[in-house]
């Protein structure tokens, strides 16, 4: 692990299941797979995560085609009154996001309230650290919620 000279770094220590190179690979047909990399930055003050995909294969649906995210960069960082994650997300087609993060038991966390445009992710560790199982759902009113897509993240290689 990173040298973590900052006092309330030692709470973030907690994502260090994370560290690592993954595959990422979406649960939509024709889309293929994609990759995401954690590292500490800054004396792990911070965790990033950068995200891309080498190629939309054809088989990709239009939807993806036209729309795909990447490369994505994340910054998720701790408060210490608080103990809770923020992470900062960005991507290549402009957008800007806030999300709300806990990592806890093997369980990976994220939350957004936006008016008209709610997510949720909820990802699970498998117990030999090489496996997260998630999903990613929204919801117009924070209410109701319609699963968008499971994805699969595979460990490639630790940091």
């Amino acid at each position: 692990m990173v040298s973590m000279g900052m006092t309330h770094t030692t709470a973030l220590a907690r994502l260090e299941p994370l560290v690592g190179r993954w595959t990422v690979r979406p649960d939509v047909p024709g889309l293929g797979s994609a990759w995401t990399e954690f590292t500490w930055q800054d004396d792990g003050a911070y965790l990033r995560q950068y995200s891309d995909i080498d190629e939309l294969p054809p088989t990709a649906p239009q939807a993806w085609r036209d729309n795909a995210p990447f490369p994505t960069t994340t910054l998720i960082g701790l408060d210490d009154a608080t103990g809770e994650f923020t992470m900062l997300y960005a991507d290549g087609r402009g957008v800007h996001r806030v999300y709300q993060m806990t990592f806890a038991d093997g369980v990976w966390r994220m939350w957004r309230a936006a008016p008209g445009f709610h997510q949720r992710f909820t990802g699970e560790l498998n117990p030999a650290g090489d496996t997260i199982h998630a999903r990613w759902e929204s919801s117009e009113d924070g209410t109701t919620w319609t699963s968008d897509f499971t994805v699969t993240y595979t460990r490639i290689d630790h940091a």
